[in-house]
């Protein structure tokens, strides 16, 4: 899915719609790039992706050797995820649910992901608590959200204004709000990076693109995508 736009409620035929653009493709394919890189080896990994959508990133990890299962809320998704997954021929579980409770066991996966759902939930530190506790000791969670100070946000913000309910509801964070987010779950952060600093326009974005991972790496202030990978605070204390 595309990883900066609105929550999955609006259907899967919004994702395909966005993909087939300029400005879509490339920024589907720089946040998606930059996710895959925090999730790190994925081999024989446990992958969970919390509001997988119609299971893009879940079939890019299981196509990496990931056991991977997805979960979302919304059937119209999960039929679309099963579709993609089926005509790639990947492997791969959708199951219906929500993040404030996983159908899961504790300790169940090796890495957690979740992309542009707290940014839709009315609390987010219990989402995020709930997904640490599915992360089984040594793990990691991953997490991509909405940027506050950028371009993008501030055309979203004036869109909410406007009247669209999906933008008024929408919770934009920076890394240090991420950071504590964590925090209160008992992870610690192990990297931050943004993404996605050129404006909302094509053109703009061809131009602006091979800037933006060095960017990334230096700030997230005007990234549009903010992503963080967390372990949990005993496992970094034994390292």
């Amino acid at each position: 899915m595309s990883m900066t736009t609105a929550p999955t409620t609006i259907g899967p035929k919004i994702y395909e719609s966005w993909r087939v653009t300029p400005l879509g493709a490339v920024t589907e394919a720089i946040e998606q790039c930059l996710i895959l890189d925090l999730m790190g080896d994925l081999a024989g990994v446990h992958v969970l992706d919390v509001g997988c959508g119609d299971g893009a990133l879940v079939c890019a990890a299981a196509s990496r050797g990931a056991e991977a299962t997805g979960v979302d809320p919304d059937p119209a998704m999960l039929a679309a995820a099963r579709t993609r997954a089926d005509k790639d021929g990947i492997t791969a579980a959708f199951l219906e649910g929500r993040i404030e409770r996983l159908p899961f066991p504790d300790a169940a996966f090796d890495v957690v992901v979740s992309i542009t759902v707290l940014c839709f939930v009315p609390d987010a530190s219990a989402s995020v608590r709930e997904m640490a506790r599915v992360l089984r000791p040594g793990g990691r969670l991953v997490l991509g959200e909405l940027g506050r100070w950028s371009l993008w946000a501030l055309v979203r913000r004036l869109r909410g204004w406007l009247g669209s309910a999906t933008w008024k509801a929408a919770h934009f964070r920076t890394g240090t709000e991420l950071r504590a987010l964590a925090k209160h779950a008992g992870l610690s952060v192990t990297a931050i990076r943004g993404a996605v600093f050129y404006p909302p326009v094509g053109l703009f974005a061809r131009a602006l693109v091979p800037l933006d991972s060095w960017l990334g790496r230096l700030t997230t202030i005007g990234a549009a995508f903010i992503a963080v990978s967390a372990v949990p605070v005993a496992d970094r204390a034994r390292r």
